[in-house]
């Protein structure tokens, strides 16, 4: 049996920089996202009708969501969260068609784990001022500092592992599985392999749907989360 745990490289270049199938997928998934935002939002109607209307359904959930978990002074992160969950799940079933999930690869969640990090840090400097920024770290003690600024790189790697490792966890159940329906038809002698169609059903709604739509939810709120304990609001101090 083999099985490829790392993303497979699709280009190799001659300077020694290669593609991966983690970074090709990626980027066809956020190209399609843009495309379908682009010719959805093309022409807006004041009544809305067909693709408008999921639109604005969908729309209206992020920014309610956003409001109930992080607050209406930060209605602002609502296009970005939307943005993120929806391409976590794309990314996270990847495998309904065949291919690897593009977060099953932690090169992938570990730079997603830094741009929250980036953005997180960026906005509690730009809530607390650099002052208060450097002196929440003190808090409630002074002797907190090392185990405050642990929790603050401990927080990106924690959150790409555990994107990473629930997504390849499914990925290589799915391949086991596979394997073993494989040989099983070999041994009965089916002419197709019939137990491979058909007995990944319900494997694959759990891993290909139920759960990448879970771990985009989970990124998600430990994203907003943080962003809303960073973020210093004065007028409600």
């Amino acid at each position: 049996m083999h099985m490829d745990v790392g993303p497979r490289i699709i280009v190799q270049f001659d300077n020694g920089l290669f593609i991966t199938e983690t970074v090709f997928w990626a980027v066809i998934v956020a190209v399609c996202m843009v495309v379908f935002a682009y010719f959805a939002t093309k022409n807006l109607k004041a009544v809305p009708k067909g693709v408008q209307i999921i639109c604005e359904l969908i729309v209206e959930v992020v920014y309610k969501f956003v409001k109930e978990n992080m607050g209406k002074h930060n209605m602002s992160f609502a296009p970005f969260m939307g943005t993120l969950f929806f391409f976590l799940i794309f990314c996270n079933m990847l495998g309904l068609f065949g291919q690897r999930p593009a977060t099953a690869d932690v090169n992938f969640t570990f730079a997603l784990g830094i741009t929250v990090f980036v953005l997180i840090q960026f906005n509690a400097i730009r809530s607390r001022g650099i002052g208060g920024y450097l002196k929440h770290f003190a808090k409630p003690f002074p002797f907190m500092i090392p185990i405050n600024l642990l929790e603050e790189v401990i927080f990106p790697v924690s959150l790409s592992f555990r994107l990473f490792g629930n997504i390849l966890a499914g990925v290589i159940i799915m391949e086991l599985w596979m394997y073993g329906m494989a040989g099983y038809s070999a041994r009965a002698g089916l002419p197709i392999p019939l137990l491979q169609a058909v007995t990944p059903l319900p494997i694959n709604a759990f891993f290909d749907i139920f759960e990448p739509f879970l771990q985009a939810f989970v990124f998600s709120m430990l994203t907003m989360a943080f962003i809303s304990k960073a973020i210093v609001v004065r007028n409600h101090e």
